[in-house]
């Protein structure tokens, strides 16, 4: 079982789920515990890249907030447990671009974005730790 540190897993899913998908990438040495960071937009990281980084079955690609179902949905679960009567509101928010800017008003006028921010942190911590079993990977604190 090959250990990575939270730290780095967490900073991982954070900068590939920063841009759109498969935009900015970061993949798990299953030999090291190591993180390898890719992006289509730059090649300027201080790192060397292993060459077979993406053919490798050594190498785990760090997923994206949308693989773990962490996107839109997430809020709309957050929506319908918190502010139920903005449902429908929420969901034609997120039919159009501009989804989030609309949705993080809607909290600040229901005066619940602190809720919201905790929600999310717990899910995404959730969600690392399942990604993290379900891949033989052990979560270290750092």
């Amino acid at each position: 079982m090959v250990a990575v540190r939270h730290d780095d897993l967490s900073m991982a899913f954070d900068f590939v789920s920063c841009a759109a998908p498969m935009e900015h990438s970061a993949y798990l040495s299953l030999d090291t515990g190591e993180v390898y960071w890719t992006s289509d937009s730059s090649k300027a990281f201080d790192e060397e890249i292993p060459d077979d980084l993406e053919t490798s079955d050594r190498y785990l690609a760090i997923p994206h907030k949308n693989e773990l179902d962490l996107g839109s949905r997430l809020a709309l679960r957050f929506v319908a447990q918190t502010l139920p009567a903005c449902c429908d509101q929420v969901e034609g928010f997120f039919r159009r671009r501009g989804a989030y800017a609309r949705f993080k008003e809607l909290l600040e006028r229901e005066g619940v974005p602190e809720r919201w921010y905790s929600f999310e942190t717990d899910a995404v911590e959730s969600a690392l730790r399942q990604w993290c079993a379900e891949n033989g990977l052990e979560l270290v604190e750092t």
